[in-house]
C-alpha cells in the first residue's frame, strides 16, 4: 500500500471495511445455520466471505484514497524534472 502519509492516517475507511466484512460474514454464517451444514464448513464459508469482501473493499478504499488525494506531491516527469501536482 503506497499511500500519502496524510491520507494513510485515517483509520475510519479501514474500520468501515472491517465492520462491513464482519457483518456479511456473520450473515453468511447465520444463513448457513438454517440449512443442515456442519459447523466446520459453515465457519469456513463465513471466513471465506470475510476475506473475499474485506480484500475487495480494501482494494477499493486504497484506490479511492490514491485517486482523490488532494495533497501536494512532487512527481518526476519523463525528463527527470521535478514538478508539483496541481491541487
Amino acid at each position: 500500500m503506497k499511500l500519502c502519509s496524510k491520507c494513510g492516517r485515517s483509520p475510519l475507511p479501514f474500520a468501515m471495511v472491517l465492520l462491513i466484512s464482519s457483518v456479511l460474514a456473520f450473515i453468511t454464517w447465520l444463513v448457513l445455520g438454517l440449512s443442515q451444514v456442519e459447523p466446520v464448513p459453515r465457519a469456513a464459508a463465513g471466513a471465506a466471505v470475510f476475506f473475499a469482501v474485506g480484500g475487495t473493499l480494501v482494494h477499493y478504499v486504497v484506490s479511492c484514497l490514491k485517486r482523490h488525494c488532494r495533497h501536494v506531491h512532487e512527481d518526476r516527469g519523463p525528463s527527470g524534472q521535478t514538478f508539483s501536482r496541481p491541487v
